[in-house]
This record gives C-alpha cells, sequence and structure tokens, in this order.
C-alpha cells in the first residue's frame, strides 16, 4: 500500500489504532474525552499536547492484568511504567494507582516519582552513567533495583554504598545479542552499542560473580531489553531464552539465588494505518510466561519473578497533538504537485520524524472533513527537514486557522521537546470526562529568558 495514496485515517474509538480510543467526531470536530478540539485549542492554545487519564489508565491496566495473569502459576511479575516516554507526576500518580512501579533514567525521573508518592520499593533507577549524586539519591529512596550497565558503573554503585553504608540491590543489564527495533537507534541488544554487559563476550558472568562477592552489592535479578518500537513477539521470546539460560547456568554453579529477571520493554504502538497492529498485552505476556516456564522444566531451577518496562505502549496511544495551520503553498515535485502546509509547532515538540525518520498521520480537526490532496505537514523551525507528517490526504479547501490533529504523541513528545529556535515547548492537558486540567503546564518565552544569565543585566 503505497502512503502517498492513502487518506487521512479518522478516528473511530478502536484501542488498536493510532488515535485515542475516545476520539470522536462530533458535529464535524474531534473530541477527545468528551471535549472538542476547538474548546482545548481556545482555552489552552497551540501546539498543545493533549493525554487522555482513562486511556492512559486502561492501558496500564491491560499489562497488569496480563502480566499477572500470564505468571500467576510461576513466581508472579511485576510492571514498571518507564518513564522516559513521558513522566509527569500527575502521570506517576495515574499509572501507580493501577498498581504499576516506575522505572526512572535520572535524577529528574527518580524525584518526579517521588514527588508523586510512589514509594522507592516501588523505582527501578536505570541510566548507563549515572551520577555520584544520582545514586546516593537513589540509595537514600531506598529504590528497588539499580539498573548496572558495565563493569565500571558496578564497582562505582559499590564504592558509593559502601561510602553510605548501604546494600545496593543490583540488576545486572546484559545483552543478548537479539537485534530488534524499528530504526538502528533503537536497537539496544547488539554487541557494538553503549547499553548492557555481554553474555557471549563473559561480561555479563564476570559481572554476576563481582557483584555475588561485593559486601556492598546484592544481586537480585538480570536485564535486558532489546529495542524500541518492536511489532513482534519473536525476539522477546528469544531474548528472554538467552537471559533466563544465563540465570539458571549462574544458580546452578555459583549456588547463588537470582531472584528477579526483567525482560524490558520496546513494545510498539501504531503511528499510522501502515503500521502491523502490534500483539496485545495478553499476547506478550504469554510467549514470556511460556519462555520461563519451559525454562524451569528444562533446567529444573525455580523461575523468577519476571517484571516488564512498557512506556509508549501505554501513553503513546493515549496522547495527541494539536496544531493551527500558518502558511499553505503547493510545489512540483518529481512525483507531482505536493502541498506543503505549516503548523505552528514542529520539530522541537516532536523530534522523531527528524530522528528516525518516524512516520505519523494527521486529520483536520476542528471541522468536517472534505475531499483531500496530497500534504505534507511542516513545521516552523530552521530546517527543511522539519517534517511533521510526511505525506497524508488533507482537505482541499484546507485554511490557516484550521486545528489539525496528530494521534499517538503521547511518547517521547514532551519528553524529546527541546527549545530549538528559543521556542517554548508546549503544555499537556489531561482531560477525562468532559474536563480538562493541565498537567504540565506551558512553557513561555519569559521561562527561557529566566535562565539567561545575562537577561536584565
Amino acid at each position: 500500500m503505497n502512503l502517498e495514496n492513502l487518506p487521512a485515517p479518522e478516528p473511530d474509538g478502536s484501542s488498536d489504532g493510532p488515535w485515542p480510543s475516545s476520539a470522536r467526531r462530533v458535529g464535524g470536530e474531534i473530541a477527545i474525552g468528551g471535549i472538542g478540539v476547538s474548546e482545548l485549542a481556545a482555552e489552552y492554545g497551540t501546539p498543545l499536547y493533549i493525554l487522555d487519564e482513562d486511556v492512559l489508565r486502561a492501558r496500564a491496566r491491560a499489562w497488569k492484568e496480563a502480566m499477572d495473569e500470564a505468571f500467576a502459576r510461576l513466581r508472579g511479575a511485576d510492571v514498571y511504567y518507564a518513564g522516559k516516554a513521558f513522566l509527569c507526576v500527575a502521570v506517576a500518580k495515574a499509572v501507580a494507582h493501577e498498581g504499576l512501579a516506575v522505572d526512572a533514567c535520572s535524577e529528574g525521573e527518580l524525584r518526579t516519582a517521588l514527588a508523586a508518592g510512589v514509594p522507592g520499593s516501588r523505582i527501578g533507577m536505570h541510566g548507563n552513567n549515572k551520577s555520584r549524586e544520582e545514586v546516593e539519591l537513589a540509595l537514600r529512596a531506598e529504590v528497588g533495583h539499580f539498573v548496572v550497565d558495565s563493569l565500571a558503573e558496578l564497582e562505582f554503585v559499590d564504592s558509593i554504598a559502601r561510602d553510605e553504608g548501604a546494600v545496593a540491590s543490583v540488576m545486572l543489564r546484559v545483552t543478548t545479542g537479539v537485534h530488534a527495533g524499528g530504526h538502528e537507534y533503537m536497537s539496544t541488544a547488539v554487541e557494538d552499542q553503549k547499553f548492557g554487559l555481554s553474555i557471549a563476550g563473559g561480561a555479563a558472568w564476570q559481572a554476576v560473580e563481582k557483584t555475588v562477592n561485593a559486601p556492598n552489592l546484592r544481586l537480585v535479578g538480570l536485564h535486558s531489553h532489546i529495542g524500541s518500537q518492536i511489532l513482534a513477539v519473536a525476539g522477546f521470546r528469544a531474548a528472554a531464552e538467552a537471559v533466563l539460560r544465563l540465570r539458571a547456568e549462574a544458580v546452578r554453579e555459583l549456588g547463588i539465588e537470582i531472584p528477579e529477571v526483567d525482560f524490558g520493554g520496546g513494545y510498539g504502538v501504531r503511528y499510522t494505518v501502515l503500521d502491523s497492529i502490534p500483539p496485545s498485552p495478553a499476547e506478550f505476556a504469554s510467549i514470556l510466561a511460556e519462555a520461563a516456564a519451559a525454562n524451569v522444566e528444562e533446567t529444573g531451577v525455580p523461575a523468577p519473578r519476571v517484571s516488564i518496562e512498557p512506556g509508549r505502549s501505554i501513553v503513546g496511544p493515549a496522547g495527541m497533538t494539536l496544531y493551527t495551520v500558518g502558511t499553505i503553498k503547493t510545489v512540483e515535485a518529481e512525483d507531482g504537485p505536493r502541498r506543503y502546509v505549516s503548523v505552528d509547532g514542529g520539530m522541537s515538540d516532536n523530534p522523531r520524524p527528524i530522528l528516525y525518520g518516524a512516520d505519523y498521520t494527521a486529520a483536520l480537526a476542528s471541522r468536517a472533513p472534505s475531499e483531500g490532496v496530497r500534504t505534507r505537514i511542516v513545521g516552523k523551525h530552521c530546517e527543511s527537514g522539519d517534517i511533521v507528517v510526511r505525506s497524508v490526504s488533507l482537505p482541499a479547501d484546507l485554511a490557516a486557522g484550521d486545528i489539525l490533529a496528530v494521534p499517538a504523541t503521547g511518547a517521547y513528545g514532551r519528553s524529546m521537546a527541546s527549545n530549538y529556535n528559543h521556542v517554548p515547548r508546549p503544555g499537556v492537558v489531561a482531560v477525562r470526562d468532559g474536563r480538562a486540567r493541565w498537567i504540565v503546564r506551558r512553557e513561555t518565552v519569559a521561562d527561557i529568558l529566566a535562565l539567561d544569565a545575562g537577561y536584565g543585566k
């Protein structure tokens, strides 16, 4: 199917498409969470991230229920929400209320989870280059575990724990060699990259021995993460088998306990109708449980408690971005006329298209759509690659002031946003039951200038 010939897909209330499942056409315009986009744009401005809290909670619940059911006959399971996808106090509170723990990758994410009231024991601390301050804060917060990426980091955490008079619970992130992900930079289990301790190269085994013998470290588990935006189960099964084999070997040969295994995240979502429908949480959970059960039968080593770290698959389809149309022009491309529609945001509020070549879709949101023409939606920044949607069919009568909606932006939009060209980052509005509220306020130019040491001198 050719993307150039696709119409703009309409929100249909489904749970497996790019649009939030609450999105509907009401009187011609799109509504989300029971509120029309025109009302939201008028009150909160554009660009604007919108997050449907009911959708967020339902997707978090689906993962929790799927893992609980799949691992009920083994040793149980935990679901960590991957805060890197998008984290604020309101989101941390929502996922914690649904029974999820939180995975943090920085001091900022850790402090946000703590500010939301998430207990330290329900937080995992990631990061391949943690600072002394981050490790000290995590130890004092008594986080559930550190995910350690290298032998150097293992010694670093051990030394700080010794200084603090503490014992750090450690999960060793191992590299399985399984290649998966939607882009080269999203594949995180190949040998030649920054993350993890190689199973094949022996670093993982060395790390197990060092952790067991370190008086200020406690080996609580092994961790694996193979990539992001993965739309098939095979890679997860292969990686799970590799990690479980390593665990069983260490338990038998070293006479130790390794009570937990974390299979990471990377579960994909649909950004356009061309994307495959991803497996459900129940399908992913079932594959992981099958691998764990098979390992028990093969090795005789009792099953570990299992955890996973979905982020994008929870918050991505719960969000969308509103833009206001500005200038419009048509050019002659090699394959025919192409209309360029500029909006009031762009790569500063969604860098994924320019970073990964990511595709999104869009729809005219403020009124009923009509017959469409081939359109490229572009941002306002000084980069020719500042593309919001590469190609989509939008109404021929599109005009300045119309509102466009881009779905599936709940993950890695606000969290990766920048101030390029000194453009303030959009705020995030949560909608639920016909009501809306800021959960992250909009930045202003005054906020940017407040950080400028020369301002006012």
